[in-house]
């Protein structure tokens, strides 16, 4: 009753389309989800994603979700999570996504979900890690240990947009740093980020989550750009 009073006063709205989500829709309308381009990358064994890292990191797995296309439904999405404060929208994706990468063999015997850090400056304006809501879903989902004190972002920086690839390679490496102990040694890390376009910041923080002896490593995204 106090949902339907909220809602009379204060309706939700779709993070696709803006319209008025009915009672049973939660985060977005049955028609937006219906028109996400999907990937399916968890039921292909050399996706795009895997593909994009083949001879730079070894790695187990790689996925993202869904497709990022320019003035799309997912960029509207990822736009509103990551500077808008819609952390339900990382959540959303993070069950669904759960739920279909249950059936994965290689998922199975993963031991922890790292996100992409941010550097404390950032999170300090921010509020929030846009990848953490997303993490700690496919954390209950999964049935996996979320951690985001393993990774850390030692480097303060503005937006890397602008910057050619090898630009944005020569800076990532010196961003990101790695604790860990004897708990976390030959264990199979989830390194998880909102949306991969280059493959450069995720690439500098596998990097770091191999330094730990025995490491394994996969990645699972929210999207990725096509």
């Amino acid at each position: 009753m106090i949902k339907s009073i909220a809602n009379l006063f204060f309706p939700r709205a779709c993070s696709g389309c803006n319209s008025f989500l009915l009672k049973n829709e939660i985060v977005i309308c049955t028609e937006c989800r219906h028109e996400i381009p999907l990937t399916n990358h968890h039921k292909i064994q050399n996706n795009e994603v895997f593909s994009k890292f083949y001879g730079r990191i070894p790695i187990e797995f790689a996925s993202a979700l869904m497709y990022f296309h320019k003035k799309g439904i997912v960029q509207e999405m990822i736009h509103k999570l990551k500077y808008k404060g819609h952390q339900e929208i990382g959540d959303a994706i993070g069950c669904w996504y759960g739920e279909e990468l249950k059936l994965e063999k290689k998922i199975k015997d993963i031991d922890f979900i790292i996100p992409v850090p941010l550097h404390k400056k950032r999170l300090k304006e921010r509020g929030y890690n846009q990848v953490t809501a997303f993490g700690k879903s496919l954390s209950e989902s999964l049935k996996i240990k979320y951690d985001d004190t393993v990774l850390t972002r030692n480097v303060y920086s503005k937006s890397q947009i602008s910057k050619s690839i090898l630009g944005r390679s020569e800076v990532v490496e010196r961003i990101f740093g790695v604790n860990f102990d004897e708990s976390h040694h030959n264990k199979h890390f989830l390194l998880v980020d909102d949306v991969i376009t280059t493959g450069s910041t995720l690439e500098a923080c596998s990097r770091e989550l191999l330094k730990i002896p025995g490491a394994r490593l996969s990645i699972v995204c929210m999207a990725m750009t096509q």
